[in-house]
């Protein structure tokens, strides 16, 4: 007895501590948040553009098509600490404005890696590459630059490296986890159900397999060639090298230390960052000795251009709108969370709410997802199908248009891609996971029970599918295959066979896929804009962007976020970057029905 009490009033002391800690933690998270409320506020109103002033474009945070409203971004309280999100929506319209702005010399892009999508880069480098022709200048400088930080950086007139420094170039590499071997170990076998001649649907692959299959290596060369091509032929343009001799020094790994990088021209010198301002200085006309005015871009995207001309309509007068969707994502039911996961709920009242103002005159749906649920995606295609009866409806894709994500955009009049955008994929799939030896043999725990009919257990993960079973819900798969065939063969003015043939869970670059037929032109969001507008004989100055959905409250976001945080937060401690593989079981874990999903997890180096 007396050893009960010990226990008993140890675990009540430990409960007392932790929940003491908890609520500690919250307390000092909402001094934080009035705290970073106050020095938004403050930041708000000391925003100002100088003249003579350097954009200062740091890109160390995640790049997405649309961020979250964050008046949080100083919040650093423990493991919630919030990391924030560049949105590229944002980081376009600032660099137009940069170019129109007098009072911008130039912009120092300061970057490492590029933290977003391949897409997403060339968005942001036609941007710059624009900026740059206008006249003004661009000075890049790092202490090592990836393939793609380099890639970005090469459109500006001058590309500097620290003198240690280094440059990675040898090609892009696409590589698969596979998780076949630890389920096998584990006891757990995965079921795979795909339709029948989804041979390229491979997503499937990382449970069933240990290796890559014939078809998936195929279309994986085909698309890291294609996305290879792109950034040689741009830094080829812009560097005065031809393509042969930057393929030369990737297979011959010539290039790594700033001095290869500047032996082979691939950057203009190698400077200590005092050496690097100097050149600044110099640029600006200014003493060494003056500060150089930089203004970051979380700055000068709240700022507005200086002398507009006082006849230009104001913009509360302008009724006339074209709605810009973000659909961003993995596809699920119901509401969407964050920039992570595109709600069908969500989505679809978003589309209609826009068909229904007689305001917005043409919808664009800026698609950037890896697909997801079946059922989530036929949802938002209908209300796609609906918008295109209504008014002009405009697709543009982010990096991401595959499976789920080709599934809602297939309805579009007109739908825009970047050549590096990653779409197609149309083919579907489900796993059921039969645990039976794992529970059995490893846990020594076992199942019983009764039913009232003779497949009522179907989808248990205590046991495997029978033969019947197996063949039901394969023709379940079939008939979802077959109605994504139909949707985008009446999308898109092709037969069923046509798309079958280029279908079969196939993944195509925006380039490629402009060729055969899934995509009508290579461009970004702001030219899926234009084009909307055109369409709806709407001139510029006439019309304005409304943005759908409406932006989460961010505290109330910020509340619910705590919780995923806590969760996540130790396996992140003691995983480090394997975190993202826990991540993708997570996912996996968490498919609901059949799925229209890209067919890998992979991650481009």
């Amino acid at each position: 007895m007396k050893q009960f009490f010990k226990f008993m009033f140890a675990s009540a002391f430990g409960f007392v501590i932790a929940g003491g800690l908890l609520v500690l933690i919250f307390f000092i998270s909402i001094a934080g948040l009035v705290s970073s409320l106050e020095d938004g506020i403050k930041s708000e109103k000391k925003v100002s553009v100088k003249e003579n002033t350097v954009l200062h474009l740091k890109l160390n945070q995640p790049i997405v098509d649309r961020a979250e409203e964050n008046p949080f971004a100083n919040l650093d309280v423990g493991p919630f600490k919030n990391a924030g999100q560049i949105g590229l929506n944002e980081l376009l319209e600032s660099i137009e404005k940069a170019k129109e702005d007098d009072r911008v010399k130039g912009i120092y892009l300061d970057l490492k890696s590029y933290p977003g999508g391949m897409a997403s880069m060339v968005e942001l480098r036609n941007a710059l590459k624009d900026f740059k022709d206008s006249g003004k200048w661009i000075m890049a400088y790092s202490s090592n630059y990836s393939q793609g930080g380099y890639y970005l950086a090469s459109v500006a007139n001058s590309v500097y490296l620290y003198p240690e420094g280094e440059l990675s170039w040898k090609g892009l590499n696409a590589e698969i986890t596979f998780f076949k071997n630890t389920l096998d170990k584990l006891g757990v076998e995965p079921q795979i159900i795909r339709g029948k001649n989804n041979k390229f649907k491979s997503a499937v692959e990382p449970f069933m397999k240990s290796e890559m299959s014939e078809a998936n290596k195929l279309q994986t060369k085909k698309y890291l060639t294609s996305i290879w091509g792109k950034m040689l032929g741009d830094i080829a343009a812009e560097r005065s090298l031809s393509i042969d001799e930057l393929n030369l020094y990737a297979d011959s790994l010539m290039i790594s230390s700033a001095d290869d990088a500047l032996k082979h021209k691939v950057i203009d010198g190698t400077r200590y960052y005092d050496e690097f301002t100097a050149e600044l200085r110099d640029s600006l006309s200014i003493e060494n000795d003056d500060d150089i005015e930089f203004i970051s871009f979380n700055k000068y995207k709240k700022t507005s251009l200086k002398g507009k001309d006082d006849d230009d309509k104001p913009s509360y007068k302008i009724k006339n709108k074209v709605a810009v969707i973000y659909a961003q994502g993995s596809i699920e039911t119901g509401k969407s969370d964050g920039t992570q996961t595109m709600g069908s709920k969500t989505i679809a009242n978003a589309i209609r709410e826009a068909r229904k103002d007689s305001n917005v005159k043409a919808i664009v749906l800026r698609v950037n997802s890896p697909g997801g649920s079946a059922l989530a995606s036929d949802i938002m295609w209908r209300e796609t199908e609906l918008a295109r009866d209504a008014k002009p409806f405009i697709v543009s894709m982010g990096d991401l248009a595959a499976s789920g994500g080709y599934y809602i955009s297939a309805y579009g009049d007109r739908i825009f891609a970047q050549p590096t955008t990653i779409t197609g994929s149309i083919g579907v799939f489900g796993i059921i996971p039969n645990a039976k030896k794992f529970f059995n043999d490893k846990l020594g725990i076992t199942f019983d029970g009764v039913k009232t009919n003779a497949h009522s257990d179907l989808m248990t993960i205590s046991k495997p599918l029978d033969d019947f079973e197996y063949s039901k819900i394969q023709d379940g798969v079939e008939d979802v295959y077959s109605t994504f065939l139909n949707r985008v063969a009446k999308g898109r003015g092709m037969t069923v066979e046509e798309v079958d043939k280029i279908g079969q869970g196939r993944v195509w670059t925006g380039a490629d896929a402009k060729e055969i037929g899934l995509v009508d032109e290579l461009g970004g969001l702001e030219d899926a804009i234009n084009y909307a507008a055109t369409q709806a004989e709407l001139e510029e100055g006439d019309y304005k962007v409304r943005e759908y959905p409406k932006q989460e409250d961010p505290f109330e976001k910020f509340l619910r976020d705590m919780k995923f945080q806590a969760k996540y937060m130790y396996a992140d401690m003691i995983l480090g970057s394997d975190y993202n593989y826990l991540m993708e079981l997570e996912k996996a874990r968490n498919m609901d029905g059949i799925q229209t999903r890209m067919p890998y997890v992979m991650r481009i180096k």
